[in-house]
């Protein structure tokens, strides 16, 4: 029986929005385990230090990283190419999310959740959209949510968020592929993450040991990126076995 062929990650480079925790910190951990080198952004800086200085500076540098600010974005493109002399990959993996009616959060706050989720996903896309039509190709991931197909109540901004970065998605898949960029929509259900802790969420909850891990979804993350270059994977969702779908 012929196995399934996978892409070789080694040598290759990819940037990680979101990498000082959750997902985006589970990403950055299995990609450098699976030979890839790690360009981790995110605003915590010393979250990222202390990841650089546990993943190796041969594997992975950081780079602090507003997703909001579009003029930070060329940042994280150039940092890649300085540190390791090109860039192969874009996880989108920056975002947060909190519960409550549509009347339940500041103004604020949901600008924030809006302008993260949204912009902060588009200017780095954007970026490393220009950098991989220049070189022929790239992989670019994004990791949003079953809510982004299915608004659920109490969530619905953040449900708004996620519908677009789905469609954000879909929409570059049918601009790109023959650009040879291959582009992903990732969709977890509940993640055992910092999501929404103190917005809906309460730290220590031990119904979080149920939902999926952030590894889970690191796992998924790594998986499209592996498919040989004849296949795409343009959308994935997945749900832990003690949520109903």
């Amino acid at each position: 029986m012929k196995l399934p062929e996978k892409r070789d990650l080694h040598g290759t480079v990819v940037a990680v929005t979101g990498a000082s925790s959750g997902i985006g910190l589970a990403a950055s951990r299995l990609l450098v385990n699976h030979g890839a080198r790690v360009v981790a952004s995110a605003r915590r800086l010393d979250r990222l230090s202390a990841l650089v200085s546990e993943l190796g500076e041969d594997n992975a540098v950081a780079y602090q990283y507003d997703v909001r600010d579009r003029n930070q974005a060329q940042g994280l493109v150039d940092k890649a190419l300085q540190a390791f002399g090109r860039l192969d990959s874009l996880v989108a993996s920056a975002g947060f999310g909190a519960y409550g009616s549509i009347m339940d959060h500041s103004d604020d706050l949901l600008e924030d959740m809006i302008t993260t989720n949204i912009a902060g996903t588009l200017w780095p896309a954007r970026a490393s959209v220009k950098h991989f039509i220049a070189n022929g190709g790239g992989d670019l991931v994004v990791v949003a949510s079953v809510a982004g197909l299915r608004g659920g109540a109490n969530e619905a901004v953040y449900a708004s968020t996620k519908f677009a970065q789905v469609g954000l998605a879909g929409a570059m898949d049918r601009e790109l592929r023959e650009d040879g960029i291959r582009v992903s929509a990732i969709c977890p259900a509940g993640v055992s993450t910092e999501f929404a802790l103190g917005l809906g969420r309460v730290a220590g909850d031990s119904l979080l040991d149920a939902l999926l891990q952030p590894e889970d979804v690191a796992d998924a993350i790594v998986t499209v990126l592996e498919q040989p270059r004849r296949m795409r994977t343009t959308l994935w969702s997945m749900w832990s076995m003690a949520e109903q779908s």
